[in-house]
């Protein structure tokens, strides 16, 4: 395959990298975004460092043939186990309990790490392979093991993983249940992407050629499983800006309706550094709603509200969409009546508009 898929991959992948550096920064102690920055680093090491032109580099800088292969191992390895942590991470609970686990899935994947250089300083690889190491020294002494050691150990991340997930996504609804499902997703593709390389070595066990698979499928497979992995992580952090960017927009024409063009030249604008918060630039407007909603108040006629909550229901509609509907047909029409003499006390104001300004 060519390396452009990979080097564009890993380009896409270190794109959301550099998305979550300043939250990073922000929180370097979050021990789950850490591991989380930690993923997306090492998916795209893994596929830069698979490229066929990044292994003839490797391998010629080095003077060592194939000592790509247990270096591309390596970053796959440590992939694997950062997702296993971000999981843990993210489920919580006895703080103590938590590190004790995280630590021993990074004992375990730093001895596998370490096995698999052993094994390649031990074996003899001499013929260079870009593209189908796996298969070609599949039956290599010492060799063989190191691959079979590496796909082993990645479908027990990417089983245990899917597990994790799927229990968990289980149990909680909203922007985490969406992220664990595309985490899901996408760590089944991993486990295909593990079974799929090793079906071609076990091929060259049983006299078999089945290269194709790993050389060309496999890749693939996992370049989906990375798009789904990472936007799995993702989603709980971007979700809710999101819903809250959909809200903002939503609002708007509520917005202009209550606002006075003129009134809006006398606040005080936001700082350039809150530009970009979305949180704060939702609530700048549901305050301006707000007051626009207080200013109408001797025109709030709660006889318009009443109708017309009843036509809607009459219509078929919901009686929550019917409440929502016959508030906003009142505050229409209280927007067209114009604006309220100021000098009135809040006293004298509906119910109604009472109600609007708690």
């Amino acid at each position: 395959m060519d390396s452009l898929f990979y080097y564009l991959t890993a380009l896409i992948l270190w794109t959301g990298l550099v998305l979550k550096v300043p939250a990073l920064r922000r929180h370097r102690h979050d021990h789950a975004l850490r591991a989380l920055c930690a993923v997306v680093l090492l998916a795209g090491i893994s596929f830069t460092l698979s490229a066929p032109a990044s292994v003839t580099t490797v391998n010629r800088l080095a003077g060592v043939p194939n000592i790509a292969a247990p270096l591309v191992y390596a970053s796959v390895t440590a992939f694997s186990a950062a997702c296993l942590i971000v999981i843990i991470y993210w489920r919580g609970g006895d703080p103590d309990r938590v590190g004790r686990i995280v630590r021993s899935w990074m004992i375990a994947y730093a001895t596998v790490i370490a096995c698999l250089w052993v094994l390649f300083a031990l074996g003899d690889a001499p013929v260079e392979r870009r593209v189908d190491l796996d298969t070609y020294y599949a039956n290599t002494p010492y060799i063989g093991e190191m691959i079979t050691l590496y796909l082993l150990a990645h479908l027990v991340a990417a089983i245990t993983t899917t597990t994790l997930c799927w229990r968990w996504s289980r149990q909680v609804t909203g922007w985490t249940h969406k992220a664990l499902v595309l985490l899901v997703l996408g760590w089944l593709c991993n486990a295909v992407f593990g079974v799929v390389k090793l079906a071609a070595v076990m091929g060259r066990w049983t006299g078999h050629h089945w290269d194709s698979l790993s050389s060309n499928f496999a890749p693939g497979v996992a370049a989906i499983a990375a798009a789904l992995v990472t936007a799995g992580y993702a989603l709980p952090l971007i979700g809710p800006r999101i819903e809250t960017i959909a809200l903002y927009t939503r609002l708007g024409p509520l917005f202009r309706l209550l606002v006075d063009p003129a009134d809006r030249q006398q606040w005080v604008p936001l700082a350039w550094r809150s530009i970009g918060n979305t949180h704060l630039r939702l609530v700048h407007r549901q305050t301006g709603i707000r007051d626009g909603i207080t200013r109408l108040g001797p025109h709030l006629d709660d006889r318009v509200r009443e109708d017309a909550c009843k036509r809607a229901l009459s219509s078929g509609v919901s009686l929550p969409q019917a409440q929502a509907i016959g508030t906003a047909a009142m505050v229409a029409v209280a927007a067209r009546a114009g604006a309220p003499d100021p000098r009135l006390p809040d006293a004298s104001l509906p119910r109604s508009t009472r109600i609007w300004r708690t």
